[in-house]
């Protein structure tokens, strides 16, 4: 009976201390796919924008499709720009934020809320 109790114990303290430890790791390791296929995107949004020279407009689906968003997915990767140049690519993974998020003006990504609202 002992035995079992500090069994279950030990199993429980181990669960708390790994997800502790997962949730602290930094979002390169927990969303790496993620990132991984966001940085695609990102190369071929800077690539379009290069040869048109302005970003793709927010609705315009037939080429957001074309630089590999997709539209109705869940978790999906969603766009958005704004009249001054900048976008935001934002992995919309719930109800609530803070979401995985790349910022044009930062070049980074972070966890936090979108800036660029969609009009």
């Amino acid at each position: 009976m002992k035995k079992a109790l500090i069994t279950i114990i030990s199993i429980i303290i181990i669960i708390i201390i790994s997800l502790t430890i997962y949730w602290n790791l930094p979002i390169e390791i927990t969303r790496k796919s993620d990132i991984e296929f966001g940085n695609k995107v990102i190369q071929n949004i800077e690539n379009y924008q290069k040869t048109n020279h302005q970003l793709p407009s927010n609705n315009d689906w037939q080429t957001l499709k074309k630089l590999g968003l997709k539209k109705g997915e869940s978790e999906k990767l969603s766009y958005t720009s704004d009249k001054n140049g900048n976008y935001e690519l934002v992995y919309v993974d719930g109800f609530d934020g803070p979401y995985l998020m790349w910022n044009s003006k930062e070049g980074k990504w972070t966890i936090d809320f979108p800036t660029i609202i969609n009009d």
